[in-house]
């Protein structure tokens, strides 16, 4: 005897559909587990900076010099560093073969009234993010801006800017301590004005990519007489 399989009828789509192409990604973690560490190297460098300037009137801020490779924060920079290629990976890069590395790494201790203006992170970088070791009430946020040139030239009002929706222009993040931020080094992010009397201080990182091993070149193609 034969058996019959039953047809499934398709059903018919009815009205628009919408499709969500070429977006921009944002990932926060929260990783208390290394506060301590980082804080400890984050003030030991803020100090060197405050021996080597007094702080800016206009830009009222302390930059440190870089330190991924200071072994105390070996276990942050690890997982820095492998969040960094999962986000790549995650995202439809092909990572075989390739590891990510740190171009810079280094603590910034905002006073108030100082921000950081809208800007991007190139000369080979991949991933940029943020590490945040104190954050009082009243602090900066950080705000990420909408990448697309196109869209920008030609936006309308938002009908609500409270709210997070296709039609927004800017997004902004609460950072709280032991919170991590990592997004694609395109996009362009920057900090509100800071309006508590405490500093806030964060560690910014970028990073980069490489090939683990020596690349291969394709043999030749053999010459026909």
């Amino acid at each position: 005897m034969c058996q019959i399989t039953p047809v499934t009828e398709t059903p018919v789509v009815t009205g628009p559909q919408v499709f969500t192409y070429f977006p921009t990604l944002i990932y926060t973690d929260r990783r208390p587990e290394f506060l301590d560490a980082v804080r400890e190297v984050c003030d030991e460098y803020v100090e060197k900076a405050k021996a080597d300037h007094d702080l800016n009137e206009i830009y009222p801020v302390y930059m440190t010099g870089s330190f991924y490779d200071d072994p105390r924060l070996a276990a942050f920079s690890q997982a820095v560093g492998q969040a960094a290629w999962d986000v790549l990976s995650g995202q439809g890069y092909n990572m075989n073969g390739i590891s990510t590395f740190f171009t810079e790494m280094w603590c910034q201790q905002h006073y108030k009234h100082s921000s950081m203006e809208q800007h991007v992170h190139g000369y080979g970088s991949q991933i940029v993010g943020f590490y945040f070791t104190q954050t009082p009430e009243d602090c900066s946020r950080v705000l990420f801006h909408d990448p697309r040139a196109g869209k920008v030239m030609i936006n309308l009002p938002e009908a609500d800017m409270g709210m997070a929706t296709p039609a927004s222009s800017t997004i902004n993040f609460k950072p709280e301590p032991g919170m991590l931020i990592f997004t694609n080094a395109w996009l362009a992010h920057s900090f509100t004005r800071h309006a508590a009397a405490d500093p806030i201080q964060f560690v910014h990182f970028n990073l980069s990519i490489r090939q683990d091993g020596p690349v291969s070149c394709p043999a030749p193609a053999a010459e026909v007489i």
